[in-house]
């Protein structure tokens, strides 16, 4: 009931929302194909609207609507009470202002015990769509609604893009996700950190940036790099992740460190295929080095354009820790580089919606020690990092399959 309503106020605004609510989006999935191909003729039983939740989750594409005064309005005569839920505006922020301009992130409208959350998702620079944090500002009622229980605030979220499809579910009109089980499948792994803004502006206070035409041609070789580098992995289906100076760039000035010479990635080796070499070439970039093997050690290098390098490192977890090896050519010695457990979560790097370890800190202090804020121009990736150790030497009859060079 509280639904249909909910649809009739927002189709007398002329709001184009869409169903995002996972348990109805759940029971969606099991019957999308019936779903896809049946007409509009009514339904025998109220199946999927009428599944017990305190809530139902639809979203709102921000520049698709503007008056809100309207809305409100109708809303209060059709007996609902609302919530509107702001915050300050992420993509004005950059180096030279942090805006605090604020912008409507949740709407929740409330009719007898059931709530409507509707979330307002705003498209960002690479191409995708984000989510803010539902946060309570001190006045608000925090019995309004059981607000723990909200499916998209907690953090913020970024999702693709999803083509819609027009259906209708239990009589009602709506839109959902055209591919459900894709949506369904990104709400667990959609967290998203912002660039520290804050942080960077007081690094470069004390560290000026580096404006020389070598240091601004060297980071737009780099975006590029890193560009079709997530194009290339994308399109495999391999998850990866800003690692070592790429990621210490992003965290501690918002940008590619311009004497860092190459772009480092991570991977876990659970998700290594065997085309990510063919594809690399194909896409332009020979490979330079393979070290190590599938089952030990292995990392990768690309070359890209001029002299700057791709190099990717493959994570291996054990019971405790994860770690990445390392292999020097010369002489077949092994290291290994320790690092503490970690999740992956969303950021936005030069225009591109990538992944970084969700703990971001101890990442890069693992590699970087507590020093990490102070940057060091010369760098030995066989003694400097704080979590290298020595792992042994390969066996000289293994020289040829785990130390190939280009």
């Amino acid at each position: 009931h509280v639904v249909k309503k909910f649809l009739g106020l927002i189709s007398s605004q002329n709001i184009p929302v869409y169903l995002i609510d996972p348990l109805v989006l759940g029971l969606i999935d099991k019957d999308i194909e019936q779903i896809r191909t049946t007409s509009d003729g009514p339904s025998p039983e109220c199946k999927y609207f009428c599944a017990p939740r305190d809530f139902t989750t639809f979203a709102l594409l921000d520049k698709t609507w503007k008056h809100e005064v309207d809305l409100f309005r109708t809303a209060e005569r059709m007996g609902f009470q609302w919530l509107r839920i702001l915050h300050k505006d992420p993509r004005l922020d950059g180096m030279d202002d942090l805006s605090g301009t604020e912008i409507p992130l949740h709407y929740i409208f409330k009719l007898a015990s059931h709530a409507i959350h509707l979330v307002v998702f705003y498209e960002r620079s690479g191409h995708y769509l984000w989510h803010g944090p539902l946060r309570l500002k001190q006045h608000m009622d925090r019995k309004f609604v059981p607000f723990r229980k909200l499916h998209f605030g907690r953090y913020p979220g970024a999702y693709e893009k999803p083509e819609l499809l027009p259906v209708s579910l239990d009589d009602l009109k709506v839109q959902i996700p055209q591919n459900p089980s894709n949506f369904l499948e990104e709400i667990p792994h959609s967290r998203f950190l912002e660039c520290r803004y804050r942080e960077a502006r007081a690094f470069f206070q004390l560290y000026p940036d580096d404006a020389s035409l070598e240091a601004v041609e060297f980071r737009k070789r780099a975006k590029s790099l890193l560009h079709l580098a997530a194009l290339t992995l994308s399109n495999l289906g391999v998850t990866f992740w800003l690692s070592s100076g790429t990621c210490l760039g992003w965290y501690r000035q918002c940008n590619i460190i311009p004497y860092s010479k190459d772009v480092d990635l991570g991977i876990f080796i659970r998700d290594y295929k065997a085309d990510i070499i063919p594809a690399f070439q194909k896409a332009g970039l020979p490979l330079k080095h393979k070290f190590g093997k599938v089952e030990d050690s292995l990392e990768l290098s690309f070359q890209g354009e001029g002299d700057i390098k791709l190099d990717i490192f493959f994570f291996y977890e054990e019971d405790d820790y994860m770690w990445n090896g390392g292999t020097q050519a010369k002489s077949g010695k092994k290291f290994k580089y320790l690092f503490p457990k970690f999740t992956l979560c969303w950021t936005e790097f030069v225009e591109l919606k990538v992944h970084v370890p969700c703990e971001t800190l101890q990442y890069v202090e693992a590699n970087y020690g507590p020093g990490w804020r102070v940057p060091v121009r010369t760098w030995d990736w066989k003694s400097s990092p704080s979590n290298v150790q020595d792992n042994g030497v390969w066996p000289l009859e293994e020289w040829d399959e785990v130390i190939q060079t280009y």
